[in-house]
């Protein structure tokens, strides 16, 4: 084929318009890139829309990046990729600053300083949020604005990328629709997690691992999909509005509690998600009860409008009862491999947010630090980005040659109730052999994967336990379950 690199050639493709694609869209044509943003949805149905929580990031005078990445290690449960870690928590300062020079409004106090919250597994007060907790949406607002304003950044919305070109073994750009070519120097996706393959879960439908199988199908490599987050305070509402709605850990930050069915305490509220995870499985399994309370009848509602809001219009109100809550599935720690630029190990396809694993969240994610992690690995992205080489895509008959190759291999099979329940039922908070073996062979490829890194993962290990493995191995200390198209899963460690 011959070069086809030309200046007004783009430099990137951007897929998936969350806080993870605008960010990095914005930062590659802040330092001179064409950029076009692919996004199948409105911007308001992507994971970021829905953060409650915030940014952490050492800012506060008794705080600093050394604490902060501490915290980082200790809720990782010895999973967590130090240099990964290193890099997010010193980076994670700057982050917010250009996030506020591109036009992001957070809460501060009266003397306009930053009003820093309290989450879970966090020793210092460093969440950075917006509109109490509606910092997913000031976020898409901001960024959305931004996006808006640069004449660098072609925005298509309404359409799919249902295959990665290649040329070789290097990925030269997207393919929508089944049938438009679309070449680049650099695809990254950032395309969300897949939390919502779970039955009960707090992520909105789409999430469901789509970008995670086009990297798959193409050749590059995953890892740790076995580690998914569960959330210990989603709303339980059987058949209304409200079931699976997260409840943001600030509240508990703020001074909110949790309740057994005989009205007491039995956690503490701020130990890391899957600590609290775990206990609250085991006490509703123990009762046979559906459901825990968590009391925010002394938490100022002022703090958290849209929390409340969501739940009296499901009909519960906050100010005068325990909400009924259990943990629901909520983040992937697991994704595309990556580097500590967000290259996959498929050259020219970089990854960034929940549909990457750099490692950083090892086997349990540190509270606030996924949405972090969007800016700083974005950066990184965009500044790695502006290196590749513009790719050979040959003459028109050539590039749609190319893409009727990528696209031969069809859609994945549909994802159905039975895959999200038997997911739930068998890799929920608690897994054994039996049931992985049964859901390996699962017709979803993405449940199928999952089942299988499960079951190379012989212990127990923050969110990931086992019935028949209930004890942490030190040997797995560092290690990180990987999977490459047609081969079966491996084991690695990462510098």
């Amino acid at each position: 084929m011959s070069d086809l690199s030309g200046s007004g050639q783009r430099q990137l493709v951007v897929v998936g318009a969350g806080s993870a694609g605008l960010y990095t869209a914005l930062c590659a044509a802040r330092a001179g890139a064409q950029v076009t943003l692919v996004s199948a949805t409105e911007l308001a149905e992507s994971s970021s829309y829905w953060a409650q929580g915030g940014l952490a990031a050492a800012l506060a005078q008794d705080d600093n990046p050394d604490l902060h990445l501490a915290d980082t290690l200790k809720a990782g449960r010895g999973a967590v990729r130090l240099s990964a870690a290193r890099v997010l928590v010193d980076e994670a300062p700057d982050a917010v600053e250009d996030l506020i020079r591109l036009g992001v409004s957070f809460d501060a106090d009266r003397r306009g300083r930053l009003a820093l919250g309290l989450e879970g597994g966090h020793s210092a007060r460093r969440i950075v949020h917006a509109g109490g907790a509606a910092t997913g949406l000031r976020l898409l607002r901001g960024l959305s604005a931004a996006v808006a304003k640069n004449g660098r950044i072609d925005l298509i919305e309404g359409r799919r990328v249902t295959a990665l070109l290649l040329n070789g073994d290097r990925c030269i750009g997207v393919v929508l629709d089944g049938r438009e070519a679309m070449p680049a120097a650099a695809t990254v996706l950032a395309t969300g997690g897949a939390a919502a393959l779970w039955s009960r879960t707090t992520n909105p439908s789409g999430a469901t691992g789509g970008g995670m199988l086009l990297a798959h199908r193409a050749g590059a490599k995953l890892a740790d999909l076995e580690l998914v987050q569960f959330h210990p305070t989603a709303v339980v509402d059987p058949g209304g509005s409200a079931d699976g709605l997260l409840v943001t850990e600030a509240v508990r930050g703020e001074g909110a509690v949790l309740l057994g069915p005989d009205g007491e305490r039995f956690v503490d509220e701020l130990a890391p998600r899957d600590e609290v995870s775990r206990v609250i499985f085991a006490l509703l399994r123990d009762t046979g009860t559906a459901s825990v309370g968590l009391d925010m009848r002394d938490v100022d509602p002022a703090l958290f409008p849209n929390v409340v809001s969501a739940l009296q219009n499901a009909g519960l109100d906050p100010e005068r009862e325990p909400i009924p809550v259990a943990p629901a599935a909520h983040y992937s720690m697991g994704g595309i491999a990556t580097d500590l630029d967000a290259r996959s190990s498929l050259p020219g396809l970089f990854a960034v947010g929940e549909c990457s694993c750099t490692g950083l969240h090892g086997a349990n994610r540190l509270a606030s630090n996924s949405l972090t992690e969007c800016f700083v690995f974005g950066a990184r992205a965009a500044r790695a980005a502006l290196h590749e080489p513009h790719p050979e895509t040959g003459t028109e008959q050539e590039l749609a040659d190319v893409a009727a190759e990528a696209s031969s291999q069809g859609p994945p099979p549909a994802l159905t109730a039975s895959s999200r329940e038997a997911l739930w039922r068998h890799a929920g908070l608690l897994r054994d052999e039996a049931g992985l073996l049964e859901l390996e062979e699962d017709p979803y490829p993405l449940v199928g994967l999952i089942a299988k890194n499960a079951l190379m993962r012989r212990e127990s290990r923050g969110a990931h336990q086992r019935s028949d493995f209930p004890n942490t191995d030190p040997a797995m200390d560092g290690v990180h379950v990987t999977q490459k198209l047609g081969q079966e899963p491996d084991l690695e460690r990462w510098s």
